[in-house]
């Protein structure tokens, strides 16, 4: 994750700094999309010069690829979490799916953007086939479960994959942090919901 105050080549600058560029260009993106967006929109937004943005990047291409690399280094740092851990493949899969919730809290702008990019540039393109990739693991744990004998027989792993971070991806539509959820209390309801279901009787 970026820090506060750096910059690809660890320089800052008084007055803001690359996570507040990139928590706003974020917003500008959600609110205008990116091809909508411009440097001089985000300019505005921050009241600041265009030439102050490329103080901290080179382009609106890198601070698309910074905010999505953002969520994904955390959805696969989920995944190596899994990998380190022993036990049964529903627990592992269990821990992935409740820490992927937590991510998308902590995380929910950047998570969002990740999920509305179609692959219409090269970053865009690169952060799809990283999101593949990382369903295709999810799917491996979750054949791997049902091997073990932990998961229904009768639903097709890469379907219950799908289902399973179609909920978790569906919270972006609507959970608000100060609705007075928690992020527990929220982790609590997708796995409770999720393998109440999934687990073999």
């Amino acid at each position: 994750m970026v820090g506060m105050t750096d910059r690809p080549n660890g320089r800052g600058r008084p007055g803001y700094d690359l996570e507040s560029l990139l928590q706003t260009a974020v917003k500008v993106f959600h609110e205008r999309g990116y091809d909508g967006t411009s440097m001089e929109d985000l300019a505005k937004r921050l009241g600041i010069t265009k030439s102050a943005i490329y103080y901290h990047v080179p382009s609106k291409e890198e601070l698309l690829r910074l905010s999505v690399d953002r969520a994904l280094d955390a959805l696969f740092a989920v995944m190596e979490e899994h990998e380190s851990r022993e036990g049964p493949a529903i627990d592992r899969l269990h821990h992935v799916v409740r820490r992927s919730v937590e991510v998308l809290v902590d995380e929910q702008a950047f998570v969002t953007l990740l999920l509305r990019v179609r692959g219409n540039s090269k970053v865009e393109r690169r952060a799809v086939a990283r999101r593949r990739e990382f369903d295709h693991l999810v799917g491996q744990l979750v054949t791997e479960a049902e091997r073990e004998g932990s998961l229904r027989p009768d639903v097709d792993p890469a379907l219950t994959s799908r289902l399973l971070f179609g909920m978790v991806n569906s919270l972006i539509e609507w959970y608000r942090p100060r609705q007075g959820l928690n992020t527990d209390d929220l982790a609590d309801a997708v796995t409770k919901i999720a393998f109440d279901g999934l687990r073999a009787r």
